[in-house]
């Protein structure tokens, strides 16, 4: 490989781990500071580090692999986490950023979960603290399997080794800058993967006589829209769509809303977020679509069909560009994987050692425990993430319905329905995570076959989850009066801003 493509991945890497030193110079003092920035991210930042951390490898390996195999049934998927997106951003952003400021200034997921119902360290705390730990460990391997199928095959370097380049890289920055260093990379790495699901698809499309030549080869492998259109069935498109559902749980995109500066900016950041969701999301689907017709046409071998976006970056561009364009699949990657770490250790952190330990702690010594965590997370990912053959839409796909069914009814009801106890918060998080996990691996049908091959496991979780939390609340205490006031005073003080 050219060395103008090393030099130019050589400078993403110094880029971000300066931004790690920047911030480690101004964000670190405190662990507010550490875990949320102090709460003054600014909403261009806030909407493209939540739409980066969100995305990760899957967005130019996983998605345009899903259009090359899927073909049109992928359109599905989009369509339900741009909804999903969208209401994320109308429903929970402005109440979770007002509501954990009440709440005694919650500064993690499993903390406002806890202050919600007038409790220090309620059980709902560390049940959702180990769910966190289980999940994201599982969701950051996904994006070391993509760091270290980017290295075997645009570099030819051994897999395992990927793994730790790329670990390596994101550990440094997050372990140094915390929450700011995460956003700030984030913000840049969002740049980079706008302007490369742009260019990558583009250039690949003109290498075909128009749109006719191009999807005459691409038909060779996948049905037309129409034909795609017919032939799917019902609970193939609820599947698809439910993968909307997942974002109301994800406490790795939703604490970008807890860190805004102010509720005020939240609309700004929306209308910029969901601008830059779209052109990505079209830009992913569309290079997966432009490579079954370029596979076709010019007879080219691929052996994974994630692998496009990087055979594309290497057949197509000069070396230098394609740098740049391999570091756009890095910055996905290490985008989302910075977040999980952080909010991992926030949790390791907060949530478990803080709450039963030692609640009156050094704040500085709390953020270099909150280090430790990074390094503790990132290694049992990285061992998780040894197996070459993994999926990274199967990885992320039952990481985000396992955070999407034990958390998502409960950030709703937890914002929008006072009568919601303790006691309910507990049974959404335990039957949503069961529910999940026994969809994905009990094999109860024919052949050892589990649920999920009939329906995304997001569904039964999510429902079961939801019917938890209101037959509990029924049948069980109500708040206290003191809980009842706090949820009405959030909601009088959020329409006050507005």
């Amino acid at each position: 490989m050219d060395y103008s493509t090393y030099i130019a991945l050589a400078i993403y890497f110094l880029v971000m781990l300066a931004i790690g030193l920047f911030a480690y110079r101004h964000s670190t003092d405190d662990i507010s500071g550490y875990i949320l920035g102090g709460r003054k991210v600014s909403p261009q930042v806030t909407a493209l580090s939540a739409g980066a951390s969100d995305m990760s490898g899957w967005m130019l390996m996983g998605l345009p692999g899903a259009m090359f195999l899927q073909g049109f049934n992928t359109l599905w998927i989009a369509l339900g986490l741009l909804i999903g997106a969208l209401f994320n951003y109308l429903l929970v952003a402005p109440r979770l950023r007002v509501y954990t400021v009440e709440a005694d200034d919650a500064l993690t997921l499993p903390d406002f979960f806890s202050k919600r119902f007038g409790l220090s360290n309620g059980p709902v705390r560390m049940i959702s603290a180990i769910v966190i730990i289980l999940f994201f460990t599982l969701y950051t391997s996904s994006g070391l399997v993509a760091g270290g199928k980017l290295f075997e095959t645009a570099f030819h370097l051994d897999y395992q080794l990927g793994l730790l380049i790329t670990v390596g890289v994101v550990v440094a920055y997050t372990l140094l800058g915390g929450f700011l260093a995460v956003s700030l990379t984030d913000f840049v790495q969002g740049c980079i993967m706008f302007v490369a699901l742009i260019l990558v698809p583009y250039v690949a499309y003109s290498q075909f006589d128009g749109a006719s030549d191009m999807m005459f080869n691409a038909r060779s492998s996948i049905d037309s829209l129409s034909e795609s259109m017919s032939q799917i069935s019902v609970l193939t498109i609820i599947s698809s769509l439910a993968w909307g559902l997942g974002y109301f749980g994800q406490p790795h995109i939703i604490v970008r809303f807890m860190a805004i500066r102010s509720v005020k900016d939240i609309k700004l950041a929306r209308n910029i977020g969901m601008s830059w969701m779209l052109v990505t999301i079209l830009g992913a689907l569309a290079t997966g679509l432009v490579g079954v017709a370029y596979v076709h046409k010019f007879d080219l071998v691929l052996k994974d069909p994630e692998t496009i976006f990087i055979v594309f970056s290497q057949i197509l561009f000069h070396p230098l560009i394609t740098g740049f364009l391999l570091a756009a699949i890095l910055a996905a990657v290490m985008s989302t994987i910075s977040s999980q770490l952080l909010v991992s250790s926030s949790s390791l952190t907060e949530d478990v050692y803080r709450a039963l330990f030692h609640q009156h702690i050094d704040e500085k010594k709390l953020v270099n425990i909150g280090r430790l965590g990074v390094l503790l997370v990132a290694a049992v990912a990285t061992w998780l993430a040894l197996d070459r053959s993994s999926s990274i839409l199967d990885l992320v796909s039952n990481a985000w319905a396992g955070f999407g069914a034990a958390f998502g009814p409960l950030v709703l009801f937890s914002l929008f329905w006072h009568k919601m106890n303790h006691g309910a918060a507990v049974a959404g998080i335990v039957s949503g995570a069961a529910t999940v996990l026994f969809w994905i691996y009990a094999p109860v049908l024919a052949d050892g076959k589990t649920l999920s091959s009939v329906v995304y496991e997001i569904i039964p979780g999510f429902l079961v989850s939801s019917v938890s939390i209101i037959l509990v609340s029924h049948f069980g205490k109500d708040p206290s009066q003191e809980v009842q006031q706090t949820f009405v005073s959030t909601h009088e003080k959020l329409q006050a801003l507005r």
